[in-house]
């Protein structure tokens, strides 16, 4: 929180007054479970289904990260979530001479279909949720997700997960496309489509402000262009002939849990609010299942420090505890480790058991919308959602998301913010415990993960070996489908599935449709 002289503000600039009464917060309250759904999407809330403990994991093989999936699930996750290594994410094969380097850094490897069934060996896909963090190649993986899943007799409609596949979010803050953003958004209406008849319980996109807000945004500007995007999601399904009724009720968001803990809990509810708004006014939906905002929330990656970094155990625990309060339907909290280096068993034992602890000893499942009347959380909730709604109309000005991105006004506006964020940093405006005040200058050992060297060599030899061993010509004739259908209107999914079930590999499918679509260049 910046402070000048007596003035305090949050990072959107909102004014913090030293005491707030009555004539803050204006206006009744709804139950939990109600338009607008700020209190939370569900009447009873954490009483009737505690939050989903999902902790992100993945590292170099497939084999290493599903025994680090199983140690979590018998200590307790109740969801899978998986990390995909760069060149996984923009589409090349561990062999290809880009991915060097870079293979399982930082996440898991995924090629072929053969390394899809190592990462899940064992786990029973009918019990588990599984969220996956890929977004430019999201069809392709969760179509190797469902490949297995066959393989284990279970079927499309008991497959409980989500797909990130939010490819806007990429344009603006992370830069792991591979495409141009119009063919892109084909794709990721496509996967829509396929989801509504194979997949009916699969969450279809994780609409994303997280990586947003650690590309440096404001909360105010995490909440209006996640919600931007969201807009151009329902748009693009609708002029691909989908239903928002229906389509709607399987979009879920995923937001950041930063540091000031108040602001954070406001901007979770004016989130809720905002959304049913949206989804009523702009696009006439009635189901109140659509209306209802769900959302993942993970703890602020870019607040961890190197430095003193035993503090993020605490960090973590106030960012995990707003989200708590906030209403989120799932979380992953960050290992404490995670500013030097990937998670060690021990950091990521801590990381569950702190969601673990406020679960079952802090209250947290006990009541919905705990904060709901405070005075503070009330009046900051109200200021995000009109500030949000301000900058969502501009991005409107100009056109929608996709047209705001294109122009680079969405990007520009965070580098702003980012600046303006370092300079309170740097000046010791904004305090960083433990980097500009109260620091040490001899920091004390921390174990770190250790990458086994041998990984990369075996995904390698894998990939190879499943080239050598497939149908030649099956593979062949897959790839010249996925091609021709490319250049028409038709649902790219099936031929995609097709491909990958004849041991084509991702780099090789992303190859083809590179050739097509080209790639997207930001200069």
């Amino acid at each position: 929180m910046a402070t000048t002289e007596d003035r305090r503000e949050t990072d959107s600039g909102i004014e913090i007054k030293p005491v707030y009464t009555s004539e803050d917060a204006e206006g009744e309250l709804e139950l939990p479970g109600e338009f607008p759904f700020t209190r939370g999407p569900y009447r009873d809330m954490y009483r009737g289904r505690p939050w989903t403990i999902r902790q992100y994991a993945g590292f170099a093989s497939a084999e290493e990260t599903n025994h680090r999936f199983r140690y979590l699930l018998e200590r307790g996750q109740t969801g899978l979530s998986v990390a995909f290594d760069l060149p996984t994410q923009l589409g090349y094969d561990s062999d290809d001479p880009r991915a060097a380097g870079e293979v399982g850094r930082t996440g898991v490897a995924i090629d072929s279909l053969a390394d899809m069934e190592l990462l899940l060996d064992g786990i029973p896909l009918d019990q588990v949720s599984t969220s996956m963090t890929i977004n430019a190649p999201a069809a392709l993986l969760l179509l190797l997700y469902e490949l297995v899943a066959g393989k284990q007799g279970v079927g499309g409609d008991k497959l409980r997960g989500t797909v990130q596949n939010d490819i806007l979010k990429e344009y603006i803050a992370r830069g792991n496309y591979i495409f141009p953003p119009r063919p892109s958004m084909r794709l990721t209406t496509d996967l829509f489509a396929y989801c509504a008849e194979r997949l009916p319980s699969w969450n279809t996109i994780s609409i994303s402000g997280y990586h947003i807000r650690e590309a440096g945004s404001t909360a105010v500007q995490e909440l209006a262009f996640t919600l931007a995007n969201g807009i151009a999601y329902c748009e693009a399904a609708i002029a691909a002939g989908l239903s928002p009724d229906e389509f709607g009720a399987r979009l879920s968001f995923f937001f950041n849990a930063h540091n000031h803990f108040f602001q954070e809990v406001a901007k979770f509810r004016a989130a809720r609010r905002l959304w049913a708004e949206i989804m009523r006014d702009r696009f006439g939906v009635t189901n109140p299942r659509v209306q209802a905002l769900r959302f993942h929330a993970q703890t602020g990656g870019s607040t961890l420090t190197a430095q003193q970094p035993e503090n993020n155990i605490v960090r973590v625990a106030i960012q995990a505890l707003s989200a708590v309060c906030g209403g989120a339907q799932s979380i992953h909290t960050n290992s404490f480790d995670e500013a030097l280096a990937l998670p060690t068993e021990r950091a990521a034992r801590v990381a569950l058991r702190t969601q673990q602890l406020l679960a079952h000893e802090a209250g947290g499942t006990d009541t919905a919308d705990p904060f709901g009347g405070a005075y503070f959380i009330e009046s900051l909730t109200d200021e995000l959602q009109s500030r949000a709604r301000e900058l969502i109309e501009r991005v409107d000005e100009l056109g929608g998301a996709v047209a705001a991105v294109e122009q680079g006004f969405v990007q520009r506006e965070i580098e702003e913010a980012a600046f303006a964020y370092t300079q309170q940093v740097e000046s010791g405006e904004r305090v960083i415990v433990g980097v500009n005040r109260y620091e040490e200058h001899e920091p004390g050992p921390i174990e770190l993960h250790r990458i086994d060297p041998e990984a990369e060599r075996r995904q390698l030899e894998r990939t190879a070996r499943v080239r050598a061993e497939r149908d030649a010509s099956a593979a062949e004739v897959a790839l010249a489908h996925v091609r021709e259908e490319a250049q028409g209107p038709d649902n790219l999914l099936p031929p995609l599935r097709e491909a990958l079930a004849a041991h084509c590999t991702i780099g090789e499918i992303c190859n083809v449709l590179r050739e097509e679509f080209g790639m997207y260049d930001a200069q």
